[in-house]
């Protein structure tokens, strides 16, 4: 960002933070002295040990599952907190985990030659198909834009298209991307993220789907493609072992994407013509075939919950999330196979605890309940979360609110604090709030186009209707001028995240992080003490789901 950019953003978050005019009122009612319990000290005690090697990163099924649910299971049967799930501090999760390998190249037939792409460097796929192998056999390929079928913004990309028995090629992100004028502009909607277009093209009968990645719109690198996908991956079970889902799921690189429509004799420019209105889907005159062998496991993972009963509305709940697991060995950089995942996230599962630890503490207890939910499997796909919202505790139309914390950063203090999906519900007036009282600033997400609302565990409490907080990192550093912060952001995206370098190091500045825990004590304390329901915005697409359910007096 050049001085210029770099002086208006600031100046524009200075602003908002400047509107807040009601800190006097916002601070009535909290716990002072209990939000000074969340500390640095507790703080890298809890991330040393859930993200040490002998943890083995987190990943469910594994040894590393058995330590971190006991691990959270006694911290918070230490603070006084009672089971979350009935008698027990678990929700069992069933799930089936499929270590797909392809047999060999993903194979391009055209009426000229014939592309062959290797695993990993070139693609990748696998299959949530619960079988021993599957495959694809010269299913032709069509070329279907971004793969999406949204009436409320008149784009339809599988329009007059039969896709079955075939594979779509489709890009990655939503039009609103390349043109300000469609969607929600550079504001990603779910449209664009590829969970999406995996389930769209199962729904359109697609035997095949394949992302193009490219870095810009999908906001991050192959790499991270490519590491997320060498491993087994895990799925929620389900009745029909997933068989309504497409044969084969994967990605190609832009170049591999380049090379194929070179093959197809079509020109790239087809990729820039998706983006615009009236767009047709392009058959490419080629074929597809692969076949792709897999590993099963069918197994149960865990969701860990502990519950701070309320006073006199105890069947009402606030929730605080943050998903406990992460990679756990896979592909070795530089000799290091072990994804520790230290930010990501048990950075959020430490937040989880010392926030734990500051309600047991307050003086006044809450009038509502409030759990503390840590899930597992976030990194499979927000599976965990996906399940307790389909098997809840508590009553959907019960629950006040999701609290989510993934990936606090140790960068030091922030002027500001970023919401991620500011705009959606009310609970952004709480955040400004308590921002306002330590002095600092809320604004919206910097980059909006990378989905960022679509990829944590409290998206899966708002497709149910439930308000959800998702908080990120601010970028003005109290102690380092410029960009500085920014920048730590972004080296962390491109070389640490979801990588093996995603290790503690006890040099870490953890004030922003406890900084930013308490803020969000504040914001649960606040709600936990209260009789409304905060609510969606008009034009948040949860909003009429929240309607329908008629809660707090909608």
């Amino acid at each position: 960002m050049n001085e210029r950019k770099w002086a208006a953003w600031s100046a524009a978050l200075f602003l908002l933070g400047a509107c807040n005019s009601d800190l006097d009122e916002a601070v009535k009612g909290l716990d002072t002295t209990a939000a000074l319990a969340i500390n640095d000290t507790s703080f890298a005690r809890h991330i040393q040990v859930l993200a040490s090697d002998s943890f083995e990163g987190r990943k469910p099924f594994t040894a590393g599952e058995e330590k971190t649910i006991d691990y959270l299971s006694a911290q918070f049967k230490a603070l006084g907190l009672q089971p979350g799930n009935g008698s027990s501090y678990v929700q069992d999760v069933p799930m089936v985990e499929i270590h797909s390998k392809p047999a060999g190249p993903l194979v391009f037939t055209g009426k000229t030659g014939s592309l062959s792409l290797n695993y990993l460097d070139d693609y990748v796929a696998a299959t949530r198909r619960v079988k021993e192998q599957v495959s694809i056999a010269n299913s032709p390929v069509v070329f279907a834009g971004y793969g999406i079928v949204a009436p409320e913004y008149n784009w339809n990309d599988y329009a007059g298209l039969d896709v079955k028995g075939k594979t779509v090629l489709v890009m990655v992100n939503d039009p609103g991307f390349v043109d300000s004028s469609l969607f929600k502009g550079r504001r990603m909607t779910y449209y664009g993220r590829w969970t999406y277009k995996f389930e769209e093209a199962a729904r359109q009968g697609a035997s095949g789907i394949i992302i193009i990645h490219d870095t810009k719109p999908a906001s991050y690198g192959w790499t991270v493609v490519r590491s997320s996908w060498s491993k087994s991956k895990l799925y929620l079970q389900t009745a029909d072992d997933n068989m309504s889902r497409a044969v084969v799921e994967g990605w190609i690189t832009t170049e591999s994407a380049a090379k194929l429509f070179q093959l197809a004799g079509v020109s790239p420019d087809l990729l820039k013509q998706a983006g615009q209105k009236g767009f047709k889907p392009v058959d490419l005159g080629v074929t597809t075939s692969l076949v792709v062998n897999n590993e099963l496991k069918k197994s149960t993972s865990h969701n860990v919950l502990a519950l701070l009963p309320g006073t006199d509305r105890k069947d009402e709940v606030v929730i605080y999330s943050a998903h406990w697991d992460h990679f756990g060995k896979g592909e070795a950089i530089n000799g290091d196979s072990i994804y520790n995942g230290a930010v990501d996230n048990a950075s959020g599962t430490a937040a989880l605890l010392e926030i734990a630890t500051a309600f047991s503490k307050a003086a006044k207890k809450p009038s509502r309940s409030v759990l503390f939910l840590s899930v597992t499997s976030e990194e499979q796909g927000l599976l965990g979360s996906e399940y307790y919202t389909m098997h809840p505790v508590f009553p959907v139309t019960k629950t006040v609110a999701d609290i989510n914390m993934d990936v606090l950063q140790p960068f030091g203090r922030m002027q500001d604090i970023g919401v991620v999906g500011y705009g959606q519900s009310e609970l952004d007036k709480y955040a400004v709030d308590m921002a306002g009282i330590q002095g600092r600033m809320v604004h919206g997400e910097p980059d909006p186009s990378g989905g960022w609302y679509f990829r944590s565990d409290h998206f899966n409490f708002a497709k149910v209707g439930i308000p959800a907080l998702y908080i990120e990192n601010g970028i003005i550093s109290t102690t380092h001028e410029g960009g500085w912060g920014r920048a730590q952001g972004e080296n962390y995206n491109k070389h640490i995240y979801h990588s093996p370098k995603d290790e503690y190091n006890p040099s870490w500045d953890f004030s922003g992080m406890v900084e930013d825990a308490r803020l969000l004590f504040n914001v649960g304390y606040k709600l936990s003490n209260e009789s409304s329901f905060p609510k969606w915005k008009e034009g948040s697409e949860f909003k009429a789901i929240r309607d329908k359910q008629q809660v707090g007096g909608n």
